[in-house]
């Protein structure tokens, strides 16, 4: 039999720590609550898989379940299970499904798979007959984007099967958006008019397409729920259009060391910079076991990428580190240059989304990589 071991937690002083993770409660409320007007008169869920993305499960949806938010979606059962325990009351969706064997672990804690195949229907409408109720579930269609969801000949299959219907209660019927965030792109007029094929075979249930982008897209796209993520916790839900979300994620490193170089002196494994004249060099607190990506480093893509260090930006040179990253401050006012200052990394000044973008990736992969080493804050929602 396996041991389980504890995870060593993150410190609670942020002087321990190589660096801190402030999360402004108020302006994810105040996300939600601007999804919530833009989707209506359809209900606006909040998407927390991934523990909120990377931002802590608990005070997430505490804040949101404050807000007015009753409807959450999580990946996996766990994850469920542990949102059940905070909020006894929400609704809780499991998009990646019935997870085979598991039937009893989700009714346990009332949870309600995104059911996928007719092997996952089967398999949830079994369960409920050894429970003799009908319990609620998801039913998820493709509509082309070819991941999770059952294909047009299985709803087809499984419109013709009143036993599996008749077996649990069909209380949402989804799909997912491959384009939403071009809202010119063909796919999703594509997807939209799928979508009505498939659920007109199956029970009248309430529906669902719109992720954070789909949330953009206008009435035909809203239908009776919407689900956003990225969103809420202020990246752009658009791929080339202004972000209309509050920031909610900022990231700060301390300086470790202060160094002087000479011109033509190289920093970082593989020399991979070299100072083009008398430089100031700042060592922070941070690399990529903290999930600043190693794609970051010099030259990075469109880059270079960037931090902030009193008011003035700073760039990353070199290869970042497991632990560490280095910075040209040459420029930097130098009252702002003392050990135990800290940089901003993601923030006021640099988005999550430019930070993605050097990266050569999305704000979803730089949230959820953030890792555990971080002091978290939290302003609170109210303050």
């Amino acid at each position: 039999m396996s041991t389980v071991y504890r995870v060593t937690p993150p410190p609670e002083n942020p002087e321990l720590a190589g660096g801190v993770l402030a999360i402004d409660l108020k302006a994810l409320a105040d996300n939600w609550r601007f999804m919530a007007d833009k989707a209506a008169p359809a209900t606006c869920a909040a998407t927390v898989k991934a523990d909120a993305y990377g931002l802590g499960l608990e005070p997430v949806v505490t804040t949101l379940w404050a807000a007015g938010c009753r409807t959450f979606f999580v990946a996996l059962p766990h994850e469920g299970a542990a949102l059940r325990e905070i909020l006894p009351e929400a609704v809780i969706y499991v998009l990646d499904g019935l997870l085979q064997g598991q039937a009893a672990y989700y009714g346990e804690h009332s949870l309600r798979p995104a059911l996928a195949s007719l092997d996952e229907i089967r398999e949830w409408a079994d369960y409920c007959q050894t429970q003799q109720a009908r319990l609620p579930a998801a039913v998820h269609v493709d509509t082309g984007i070819s991941r999770l969801g059952l294909s047009e000949a299985e709803v087809r299959s499984l419109a013709e099967s009143s036993a599996l219907l008749g077996a649990f209660r069909v209380t949402l019927v989804m799909s997912h958006l491959a384009c939403g965030d071009e809202p010119g792109h063909e796919m999703n007029e594509i997807q939209r008019k799928r979508f009505d094929v498939l659920r007109a075979m199956l029970p009248d249930a309430p529906a669902s397409l719109a992720n954070s982008p789909g949330t953009f897209l206008g009435e035909g796209f809203g239908y009776d729920l919407v689900r956003p993520g990225i969103a809420l916790y202020g990246g752009n839900p658009f791929a080339s259009r202004p972000n209309p979300m509050k920031p909610v994620v900022s990231l700060y490193a301390p300086i470790l060391q202060l160094r002087s170089l000479a011109e033509g002196e190289t920093v970082g494994y593989g020399a991979t910079w070299k100072a083009s004249r008398p430089s100031r060099i700042a060592i922070l607190g941070a690399g990529y076991a903290d999930g600043y990506l190693r794609s970051l480093s010099w030259p990075a893509n469109d880059g270079p990428a960037q931090v902030c260090i009193g008011g003035s930006y700073a760039p990353v040179v070199g290869r970042v580190s497991m632990d560490t990253i280095c910075v040209d401050v040459t420029d930097v006012d130098e009252d702002f240059l003392q050990r135990g200052v800290r940089a901003e990394i993601m923030g006021a000044h640099i988005t999550v989304d430019e930070v993605a973008k050097w990266a050569g990736t999305i704000a979803y992969e730089i949230l959820t990589s953030l890792g555990m080493r971080y002091t978290r804050l939290y302003a609170p929602a109210d303050s």
